[in-house]
Order: structure tokens, then sequence, then C-alpha cells
């Protein structure tokens, strides 16, 4: 028993300490309890020992643990003060299983249009930030312009002529006066145009773009439309929906197709909200805005889009 109960507990259980305190406080007395204990344990079986074992020490494990009591319906029959008012945690879904995600879908009216449940190898892949910073180093390289260029002793402006004789001056000899030693003269080594993107896979650039939607989904900031009609141009329509949304700075809403006229116009004026046609999705501009609203359209293409075998 002793080998099950840590020191710690028998310390501090006091009324164990005190009983063999005053059992053996007296060696006759303690040597009869001892063979009284003796005898009792000899005569029980294998089992009743087990049982008696666990029963004594489910009593003093209950009675060092603690626990929680929160309010329930019988809060009239526990102490008010013994009562947490702490809520208790809810646990959280695991994110990266490939689980299809049932998600509601609205419109700018905040409408109910029922549900719409989103593919798991597409919405729900662990998130992996090297596969993303691979992507994104891949977009900004490819995008470079590579306008950059300097000239060289041949494009410079200036005469060809031997400044000076060779000899008798006492200067150092020269041969030209568009060396890259003299001022207005030529670079050496300076960049040209020329073109900063390098090869990305293709299964690596998809993968991309569905850790990007994923990490979307996973923090809540995934929204589903039943369409992106607006009533008007205005662009107070959009204003109004962008303030109802909590912890929200930039929003990046996503078509299936063209995009819808009076959306543009509405938006256009509006530097922390940017339109995107379903083919046009990448994982910069998703990063780039903290919440993503794609239509039902757009939802099914990219999933076509990422459901299609990669050609070699």
């Amino acid at each position: 028993m002793a080998a099950l109960i840590s020191k710690r507990l028998l310390r501090s259980y006091g009324s164990l300490h005190s009983l063999g305190r005053r059992r053996f406080d007296s060696p006759i007395t303690g040597f009869n309890s001892l063979h009284k204990s003796h005898d009792i344990c000899s005569g029980l079986s294998g089992e009743r020992v087990i049982s008696s074992q666990r029963v004594l020490t489910g009593s003093m494990i209950r009675r060092f643990c603690t626990s929680i009591l929160t309010p329930g319906n019988d809060e009239g029959a526990i102490p008010s003060d013994l009562l947490s008012k702490k809520p208790l945690a809810t646990s959280e879904r695991d994110i990266g299983l490939c689980q299809d995600l049932v998600i509601p879908v609205t419109n700018f009216h905040n409408e109910d249009k029922g549900f719409l449940v989103l593919a798991g190898d597409v919405f729900d892949l662990p998130i992996r930030k090297d596969i993303i910073h691979r992507v994104v180093r891949w977009q900004l390289a490819k995008r470079q312009q590579g306008t950059h260029s300097t000239k060289t002793i041949s494009e410079v402006s200036g005469t060809g002529r031997k400044p000076w004789n060779q000899k008798g001056l006492g200067r150092a000899r020269q041969g030209t006066l568009r060396g890259p030693h003299f001022r207005g003269g030529a670079t050496k080594h300076g960049p040209k145009p020329r073109s900063h993107a390098f090869k990305l896979n293709k299964k690596v650039r998809r993968l991309g773009l569905k850790i990007a939607l994923s990490a979307r989904a996973a923090e809540g900031k995934l929204l589903v439309f039943e369409d992106l009609e607006v009533p008007t141009h205005k662009t107070k329509t959009i204003v109004n929906y962008f303030n109802q949304m909590e912890d929200t700075k930039k929003l990046l809403i996503v078509d299936g197709g063209p995009i819808n006229e009076k959306l543009k116009l509405a938006t256009q004026n509006l530097h922390y909200v940017n339109v995107l046609p379903a083919i046009g999705l990448n994982v910069y501009s998703i990063l780039l805005h903290d919440t993503l609203v794609m239509s039902k359209d757009a939802v099914n293409r990219i999933v076509e889009r990422m459901h299609t075998p990669i050609k070699q």
C-alpha cells in the first residue's frame, strides 16, 4: 500500500499519522495490533485483500483530489462560495485531418442560405509554413519586373581617345576616360534586365493554395456567400457590411466568373477591400487579407481546379 501512495500524501494524511502514533505508543499495544492485523489479513482471501486495498486507495485519493464545481440546477445544495464562476473550456476541432467541413452560407444582407460542405482535401490540410514561404517567394520573384540596367564601357557617353601621353607627365597612364574609376564612367558587373523567376513544381504551388485556404477556414475567417449580388453600386453598401464584421482589417472577395460591375464599382474606392475572380486566387493575396469571402460558384471552381490532374 505504501508503494501506491506517495510520501507527500502520507505526510499530509494527518489522521493516519496520529492514529499510528496512538496505536504504537506502547510496544505491547503495537505488537498486539500488528499481530491481530496479521491474523485478519491472513484469513482474508487474495481477492478480498485486493478489493480492500482498492477501496482504501480510492477513499484517500477522493479525499485529496480537487474538483471544480459549477453552478447547476441544484445550486442550493452546494454552498455558493464553493462554486467556480470560471466557464469550462470546450474542446476545439482538430485541424489538418482532411475532414469535410460544414459551413453556413449567407449573403451581404446576413440572411441564412443553408449550409455548404467544403472538401476536406482542399480546406482542411495541415498548416505548413515552409510550403507557404516557398510559394510566396516564387510569386514575388515571378512578378518582379527585372528592368534594372546599368551602362557598360561601350554604352557610356564619352570619347574614346587617349586622354594624355603615356609617359612624360608623371601621371598614371590611362587609355580612356570612360573607365569605371572615372566620374561619369561605366559600371562594371552591374545589373542588366533579366527575369528573376525560378521554377516551382505544380504540386507545391497547388499545395500552397490548399494550405492557405485551410488556414483561413481554421481561423474562422472564411465566409461563403450564396452570390455576390449587391443592390447598388454605391460604396456605402460594402462599407456598411464591412463595419459589421469583427476583427477584420482587409477583405478579399472572390467570385466564380467575371466580376459583377456593381460590385467592382462599389469596391474600387476602398483600399481595404479587393475583388478577384476564382481563376486569379493565389496564396499571396490570401495572406494579405485577413478575411476571405467566396461565393458558392467560386468554391466549386476552386475545388474542381484542385481536383484536376496535373499535366506533366
